[in-house]
Formats: structure tokens, C-alpha cells, sequence
């Protein structure tokens, strides 16, 4: 299958062909955690996953990693910290866990890594002294590390823009100890009343364009295939990523495919609080509306293209859902996805096609497929089901646990006795049991089942 994604810095779509089709590798900017997320940033979220989704389905379930970060060092923190009274920590772990628990309303899987930026602070000094050293940053004496925009002459090919034009436009004075206006932090100076690490230029915190750089580093290497956001990053954000990454590791070639989706409004306006049209995840669940409808809202309108959120459209994929799960009651579903699914998002994730086609299906009574197809896309699950063997226990997390079982049952019959004994310890770990009989594996779930555990283990 030939799969075409649009490359924001090709500005055109490209044939996807991964570095390494048994490791496909792609990153995306996660949010930064100071308060509930709201709907503009699960759009990214719903739209990494179903490409996350996609990509496991083609090249195979465990050939694809997916990082996915949490930005927990940020100036937006830190004020949210002086004015409620919270400590920086507290802050951060209690909205992570937001942040997590709305995504499962989603049907947002976990990503292979989640790192927080907190933990590679030692990455960042590291690559910070590269850039240092290759001549592309320089330090002051107030402890600041300026990225010098100058020495690296390809600055400007994500986004487009000419420098010289940047240059001119850019009215901002220079600061003491920096060069050029068009200079961007490394890394920057903290006060008692600010959280800081011990670097070679002072107790100070990384700039937020560094944290992704050295995370990506870390965790994928100089070449990845893919790197994702929303397309308010491309600039100055991935610009300046890319920069100080090419600058870093000269010899890589960092992102083959850059995918950026598009931005989100509210009846045609811009999501706003003083508008009164901000809405967090939270607050339209709380309000009566699933989960399930939000993520078929989100994936309604082409990844890249601007997303209008009407009550109207809440509405009708409301509707929708409810129609598609009457004519599923009592199906079997498929256990793969229709063909034609998946050729439409091998076009650039080309959702609204998807949905013609999930339409078709409905009208043409293939009904299990019409199930299997919607599971695969994340819908069509029920909430809470409940049985005397499983106990309570939603349907998704019953079959990505008979998904589990299937795996080690595979790895048995390979002669992998690492791997299914790797399985079973994970899977009894999270409380769930397994009984291996002469012909199936019989499993149940005991009180201690912890699903924040499962969350993690289940991907």
C-alpha cells in the first residue's frame, strides 16, 4: 500500500518510506501542563492516534514508536505555581494525570514514550555545549545561551521565510548579551523563586525549542520519519527545533515528514476566554457530551484544514453514533478494517472520505464491518460493560487485553517463552490473571485491577 502524507516543509504530499519499515519512528508536541486541556490541544491528540492507529495496522502492531512529550518546564507553569500557592511539582503530576484520564475519554491510546521534559535536563546541557562548541550558540555573562540564527544559513526552510525579510520586520531590541534580535534562549537563568537546574552557565532552566530537540535526540536518534504538531509550531517552535538539531548532529537529517494539523475555532470565532467560547475537555463531558462524539467531531475535518466546532455538528455526529451503534447491536465486528478505510487514510488521512465509506457500509447492512472498521477508528465502543467473568471493565480495555493474550499465545506457539512470560508478569501485574488450558488462555480480572497501570501497558 502506497501511503502519501502532506510535508509541511515540501509543501506537498510526499510517498511515505520509512527509514526502517520494523521501526517507524515519529514524534509529537505535547502539551504543556499548567491546566486542563482544552479542545485545541486534543485535536492533535485524536490526530496523531489515529495516524498512530494506521501505522501499526500497515507495518505491524509493535514496529512503530510513537513519542509523545510533556512539557513541564515552563514560565506559564511557574505563574500558575505563584498564584495559586501549588508547588511547581504538584502542578505538573496533578495535570499530567488530567491530561491522561481525558485522553482515555477519547479512546486516545498511549503513546510508546511519554517522556517530561524534567527528566533530560542532563541531554539538553549536553547539546547545548555541542551547539556551543560547533560555534552555533554563545553565552553571556548573565548565564543566558543564545541560539546564533546567523550561523546556520538554512534557517527559515520549514517555515519559508527568508531571513533577510524576518530581519527587517523584526522590531525587538537587542538584549544585553545578545547579538541579534533574531537570536532565540537555550538556556536562561533562574532566581530562588524559580525552579533550576545546575548547568555550566549558572543554575538556570532549558528554553522551551531545546527540551524537544534533546528528547528526540534521546529517543529517536538524529534521523526519525515523522514529527507532528499543531501548525501554530511550525514557526517559531519546529523552525527553531530544527535548526539547533541540524546544527547539533550535522550528519542527521532529523524529520522526514513534517505533519502539522490545523487550527480549531468555535462557531467561527477563535477559542477564547474572553470571548466565553473556551472549552476543555473536561467541560464537554461534563456537559453531556461523550467522548466518543468530541473524537468523531475532531476527525470529521481534515487533519490540516481549520476545524469549525458548532453545536450543529455535535449534534449530527451524535446522531450519528447512535444510528451506527442500533444497526451494530448484537454484530460480531471484523477483526481487520475495511480495505477502503484504509485506503482513504493512506491518502493523507483522508477522514472525511472515511466517513463516506463508513456511511456506504451502513447502507449496504455490512454491519460488521461497519463495526470493526469504527473500532478500528477508535468509535463504537461501549462505555462500561459488565459480565461475571470480567466484572466492570470498559470494552476497549477487554479487547486490547484478549489482544494482549493473543500476542503471548503467538510468542508460545514461536517458542518465544521470554516474551509470553513477559506478557503474563505485565499483564498480572496491572491484575488481570490467566488460566492456560489445553487449547485458550482463560483470564479474569481481580480487585486489585489498576487501570492507570493498564493504561500504560496497553498501547
Amino acid at each position: 500500500m502506497e501511503i502519501r502524507l502532506y510535508d509541511t516543509k515540501a509543501k506537498k504530499k510526499a510517498v511515505f518510506k520509512p527509514i526502517n519499515p520494523a521501526d517507524i519512528k515519529f514524534y509529537v508536541c505535547g502539551p504543556t501542563v499548567y491546566d486542563r486541556a482544552h479542545i485545541g490541544n486534543a485535536r492533535p491528540a485524536v490526530v496523531f492516534d489515529l495516524l498512530f492507529r494506521f501505522l501499526r495496522n500497515v507495518f505491524g502492531k509493535g514496529s512503530v514508536t510513537y513519542v509523545r512529550n510533556f512539557t513541564d518546564i515552563d514560565d506559564k507553569i511557574n505563574k500558575q505555581s505563584v498564584e495559586t500557592g501549588k508547588s511547581i511539582n504538584s502542578i505538573t503530576d496533578e495535570t499530567i494525570q488530567w491530561y491522561k484520564e481525558d485522553m482515555l475519554k477519547l479512546n486516545v491510546l498511549n503513546p510508546t514514550e511519554s517522556p517530561r521534559a524534567t527528566e533530560y535536563i542532563d541531554p539538553m546541557i549536553k547539546q547545548i555545549e555541542t551547539l556551543i562548541k560547533n560555534k552555533n550558540a554563545y553565552s553571556d555573562d548573565t548565564g543566558h545561551v543564545f541560539f546564533s540564527v546567523k550561523s546556520f544559513p538554512e534557517y527559515g526552510l520549514l517555515s519559508k521565510r527568508n531571513l533577510h525579510e524576518m530581519e527587517v520586520g523584526n522590531r525587538a531590541l537587542v538584549s544585553d548579551g545578545k547579538s541579534d534580535p533574531m537570536d532565540f534562549v537555550l538556556w536562561k537563568p533562574s532566581d530562588d523563586q524559580t525552579p533550576g537546574w545546575e548547568s555550566p552557565w549558572g543554575r538556570g532552566r532549558p528554553g522551551w525549542h531545546i527540551e524537544c530537540s534533546a528528547m528526540i535526540y534521546e529517543l529517536l536518534g538524529t534521523n526519525f520519519d515523522i514529527h507532528g504538531g499543531g501548525i501554530d509550531l511550525v514557526f517559531p517552535h519546529h523552525e527553531n527545533e530544527l535548526a539547533q538539531s541540524l546544527c547539533a548532529h550535522p550528519s542527521g537529517q532529523f524529520a522526514n515528514i513534517w505533519m502539522h494539523n490545523g487550527f480549531l475555532q468555535i462557531e467561527g470565532q477563535k477559542m477564547s476566554k474572553s470571548l466565553g467560547n473556551f472549552f476543555t475537555v473536561k467541560d464537554l463531558i461534563t456537559k453531556g457530551i461523550s467522548g466518543e462524539v468530541i473524537r468523531m467531531v475532531l476527525m470529521s475535518t481534515h487533519y490540516r484544514q481549520p476545524l469549525d466546532w458548532t453545536s450543529q455538528r455535535v449534534q449530527e455526529v451524535s446522531n450519528v453514533l447512535t444510528k451506527w451503534r442500533n444497526l451494530c447491536s448484537n454484530v460480531t465486528p471484523t477483526k481487520v478494517p475495511s480495505k477502503e478505510i484504509l485506503a482513504a487514510l493512506a491518502d493523507d488521512l483522508n477522514t472525511p472520505l472515511v466517513f463516506t465509506k463508513l456511511h456506504e457500509l451502513a447502507g449496504e447492512g455490512k454491519y460488521s464491518e461497519l463495526l470493526g472498521t469504527a473500532r478500528f477508528l477508535g468509535l463504537l465502543w461501549n462505555d462500561i460493560e459488565t459480565d461475571e467473568r470480567y466484572g466492570t471493565i470498559s470494552a476497549f480495555h477487554k479487547a486490547q487485553i484478549e489482544n494482549l493474550i493473543a500476542e503471548r499465545l503467538e510468542a508460545k506457539n514461536k517458542k518465544d517463552f521470554t516474551t509470553a512470560d513477559l506478557i503474563r508478569k505485565k499483564l498480572e501485574d496491572v491484575g488481570v490473571s490467566i488460566m492456560d488450558q489445553i487449547d485458550t488462555t482463560e483470564w479474569s480480572i481481580g480487585s486489585n485491577l489498576d487501570i492507570k497501570k493498564m493504561e500504560d501497558l496497553i498501547r
